[in-house]
């Protein structure tokens, strides 16, 4: 039975482009059991998909997302980047992992957690983020569930994880070895990482005890899933 979860990093990146909703609907055909996004606010308060704090690298349209509204980011870029409104419609029955990108002021994480409530997706939407962040969203919202992403093998420090009250502990793939994930385990956190995409990657983590492996090859992993049984 499998007891870990298939995470698609922005989507399916390598056939669509990132954070639009046909990476996310081509992630979910391929097997993903749950897809990560990156949210960010636009000037008028309305939370969307894009990763970097500007539109050029994706879009070759060098402004600052805080400067533009949803409107003009909409017609900049021809309807591409979705509203997390309209990524939660696309995803409707499927876990999401919102990465909460720049920094996360009480305002910003109130406006992403609207966004969630008014969709009716509070039981499927989890978060990511620094230690900062999360603090801020766990002020607002002392029920949500999170995904502390933690860049180090140093142990967070017992006040924080106190304070937060995380489900998973989220690293950077290369930092697992068998210490950690079983230091992890011990303490009481699901064990998180990201973004293996070859499928010895992955297959060592898993072997290591990886909860949940976030990827930008989704295709590999679900793969590696069925080989598995």
């Amino acid at each position: 039975m499998q007891t870990w979860t298939a995470v698609a990093h922005r989507g399916d990146p390598y056939r669509f482009r990132e954070n639009t909703l046909a990476s996310l609907r081509s992630a979910l055909d391929r097997g993903a059991d749950a897809v990560e996004i990156d949210v960010r606010l636009t000037r008028d308060g309305v939370p969307v998909l894009l990763h970097d704090d500007t539109l050029k690298r994706l879009w070759e349209i060098d402004r600052p997302l805080s400067a533009l509204t949803a409107a003009q980011v909409t017609e900049l870029t021809a309807g591409g980047i979705p509203t997390l409104a309209e990524a939660l419609s696309a995803t409707e029955g499927t876990r999401v992992m919102a990465d909460l990108c720049g920094g996360v002021t009480r305002r910003v994480a109130d406006r992403f957690l609207d966004a969630v409530r008014q969709a009716g997706a509070e039981d499927r939407v989890y978060y990511s983020a620094g230690a900062e962040s999360l603090l801020t969203l766990r002020e607002a919202a002392p029920t949500a569930e999170l995904a502390l992403t933690w860049t180090t093998t140093a142990r967070p420090r017992p006040a924080l994880l106190s304070a937060l009250r995380p489900h998973y502990l989220n690293y950077r793939f290369s930092l697992i070895d068998e210490d950690l994930a079983h230091r992890v385990h011990k303490e009481g956190y699901l064990l998180s990482v990201w973004t293996p995409d070859t499928t010895r990657s992955m297959r060592r983590l898993l072997t290591l005890g990886a909860d949940s492996i976030t990827t930008n090859r989704i295709d590999t992993l679900t793969a590696l899933r069925e080989q598995r049984g």
